[in-house]
């Protein structure tokens, strides 16, 4: 059995960038980071490789690599909490305790939730963005789609980052119309939801984006079934319970997804089977000594890492004040930000708090398509990410 200060469950981008926060302030602290995987990805770059604007390998590192100086690495997997008794148990059999727990695993892409799905995507047209292992499909039947229909989709439920799955949308539709197919192919946007996006400031441009090239939304659509064979995509209407059967020649999937199994099956989880904390403080809202961070938490924002760059500093203090024997004053507002491409040289950048209320970084109207901003996704925000973020400075 091993003992910790800290376990950070999940070396994601939570994970990491609390752990790089924690040892800066206090290079003391006895840290333990529980994660299975050899590779780490910054997912966000997902929609431009899907877009043919850089490879899949250039989206990731080595995890070794980003371990911060002094915390151990735990390479297994979590399979169960014990809140009660302070400790963790992983497939590989190890017991961890703790004297203070943060849950950061990510989010749980779920493939079978659609039937047919699991087996057919990356062929005949079936791809998706949300896999390192099936982004290069999503490029690939973009460039050679010539004519019949470019779908997309976008599920109930929350995904990572809401407004990603029309991204690949508007590029393909780009790459389409440069290459003078455009005329030969009908690009239909499916979404279980009733607009293209939460906030109104950012929808109205959105859809006048969509309205512009083309793009047909239809609304309250659910994708339940894909039937390779014959290229149907089967829906539920969300309202009539109807099914609907689009055909396609290429269709972009974006999966169901939730907290990962082992998160919604423990007493961490809320009733929707997120990790249970508070949206201020992020301190869990039964286990004061436990703090939850990112994708896997049940705070009503958008998933994305922006949003745990501004979460972040947040739990450190409060953990560090919690250490103390202090208030927890330190406040999260719901701040995210979603970069919605809307082409191979612009982007909406859009970013809000829990009120929906604008919270733009710059001194001009962000509700605006703009070739700067998309600038900014492609070369800024990486090396934010990579050098900043990861490391605790930014």
């Amino acid at each position: 059995m091993s003992h910790y200060q800290i376990v950070i469950v999940g070396g994601g981008t939570a994970g990491i960038t609390v752990a790089a926060r924690l040892r800066n302030a206090d290079p003391s602290l006895g840290i333990a980071i529980i994660e299975p995987s050899e590779k780490h990805y910054y997912q966000p770059l997902w929609t431009l490789v899907g877009g043919g604007m850089f490879k899949p390998e250039e989206s990731g590192r080595n995890e070794i690599d980003l371990i911060p100086y002094g915390v151990d690495w735990v390479k297994d997997h979590v399979t169960s909490f014990a809140p009660n008794e302070n400790t963790v148990v992983t497939r590989g059999g190890a017991t961890i305790t703790y004297d203070y727990l943060v849950v950061a695993p990510g989010i749980q892409v779920n493939w079978g939730q659609v039937k047919g799905l699991k087996d057919a995507v990356g062929k005949d047209g079936v791809c998706s963005n949300y896999s390192i292992d099936t982004v290069a499909s999503t490029w690939k039947f973009i460039r050679n789609l010539k004519q019949g229909v470019a779908l997309f989709t976008q599920p109930a439920g929350a995904v990572k980052c809401g407004g990603a799955p029309q991204k690949i949308c508007y590029l393909a539709e780009d790459y389409f119309r440069r290459h003078g197919v455009r005329n030969d192919i009908d690009v239909i946007f499916t979404l279980a939801g009733p607009r293209l996006f939460a906030v109104d400031r950012y929808r109205e441009i959105l859809e006048k984006v969509a309205q512009r090239k083309g793009v047909e939304p239809r609304f309250r659509h659910n994708l339940v079934e894909i039937r390779s064979a014959s290229r149907e995509a089967i829906y539920r209407h969300m309202d009539t319970d109807e099914e609907i059967v689009i055909r396609y020649d290429m269709i972009h999937v974006t999966p169901p997804m939730s907290a990962p199994d082992f998160v919604s099956s423990s007493e961490l989880a809320s009733e929707d089977g997120w990790v249970d904390v508070d949206k201020y403080t992020l301190q869990h809202t039964r286990f004061a000594n436990v703090f939850g961070i990112g994708d896997a938490s049940s705070l009503p924002t958008s998933k994305t890492g922006a949003a745990i760059r501004k979460q972040a500093p947040v739990l450190v203090s409060n953990l560090r004040s919690l250490m103390k024997q202090e208030p927890l004053s330190a406040r999260y507002d719901g701040y995210t930000s979603c970069p919605v491409v809307t082409g191979y040289d612009s982007l909406v950048l859009a970013e809000f708090d829990y009120s929906g209320q604008p919270a733009e970084t710059f001194p001009f109207d962000q509700a605006k398509e703009r070739f700067s901003m998309l600038m900014l996704k492609k070369f800024g925000l990486p090396a934010l990410y990579w050098h900043g973020m990861l490391r605790g400075r930014a």
